[in-house]
């Protein structure tokens, strides 16, 4: 693991991480838990590009909000 964690880093630096899709094929993203309990989310599409970091509560409010109905408005 790399010694500093950060936004946009490409996702090749955090290695042996057991990512799961949410989508299908490679239409989705990727997530993955950090030993620190962060998460980590890079395109399924583009697994070299950048990881986004997540802390475990932006991801628990994430999937609230989802589970909530709130982001159903932008599927149309």
């Amino acid at each position: 693991m790399p010694d500093r964690v950060y936004n946009g880093m490409p996702a090749t630096e955090l290695p042996d991480l057991q990512w799961r899709l949410a989508g299908s094929g490679d239409a989705g993203v990727e997530m993955a838990r950090l030993p620190d309990g962060q998460v980590a989310v890079r395109n399924a599409a583009d697994p070299e590009g950048p990881a986004l970091i997540y802390t475990r509560a932006e991801i628990e409010a994430l999937i609230g909000g989802a589970q909530d109905g709130d982001f159903d408005a932008l599927l149309g």
